[in-house]
């Protein structure tokens, strides 16, 4: 069983050394935040498995293969991978993701309700509906930014690693996505709260 106080530097030198349950180990302590970033850039749930399926493929691969360096976290570089892949599909397919929830999952279920009253818990749902709607508006490198800050709850210093790119180019999109996201509310007059 993985203990909080076992690294993951630990856990994948016990995986290089033979020890299977170590792998297993890292999946189960990454597999929410790992999924729940290609879930989010996927936006289907069994595209998502495949992808997760696929990512811990290449993982095991280039760590039996001794191509794995130690430069940055774990999570970071699995996410990278992750990210990858998802890109990779959707250029295969000439088309990039769009945010859209589906029937099995929404990006917003993981917000808490307000526990207050029916009214309240309309409002609230009203409210996540039109800000799902404006960040669909957004560019793709803002959209997947706002997502992966504020829906996969990852560090800026995560998200330049996962992208591949600078944080003061993660930070840049964000601030862009929310000088964007303020124009739509404005253009659209809408009002976000209660």
């Amino acid at each position: 069983m993985c203990k909080t106080t076992t690294t993951d530097h630990e856990l994948v030198s016990r995986f290089l050394n033979g020890n299977e349950e170590a792998l297993q180990d890292l999946i189960t302590r990454h597999q929410r935040k790992i999924f729940t970033s290609i879930y989010l850039l996927a936006k289907d749930r069994e595209l998502s498995d495949d992808i997760f399926q696929e990512t811990f493929i290449k993982v095991i691969n280039t760590l039996r293969s001794g191509n794995y360096n130690e430069e940055g976290k774990f999570l970071s570089w699995v996410l990278r991978i992750a990210h990858n892949l998802v890109i990779d599909h959707f250029r295969s397919l000439k088309r990039m993701p769009m945010v859209h929830d589906t029937e099995e999952y929404s990006i917003f279920d993981s917000l808490p309700l307000m526990d207050e009253n029916v009214e309240d818990k309309l409002i609230h749902v009203q409210i996540q509906n039109q800000v799902r709607l404006l960040v669909e508006e957004l560019p793709f490198d803002q959209r997947e930014v706002v997502i992966m800050r504020h829906f996969a709850d990852m560090s800026f210093k995560e998200i330049a690693e996962s992208t591949g790119v600078s944080i003061n180019t993660s930070l840049g999109r964000m601030r862009y996505a929310l000088i964007n996201l303020r124009k739509l509310i404005e253009e659209k007059q809408l009002m976000l709260t209660k």
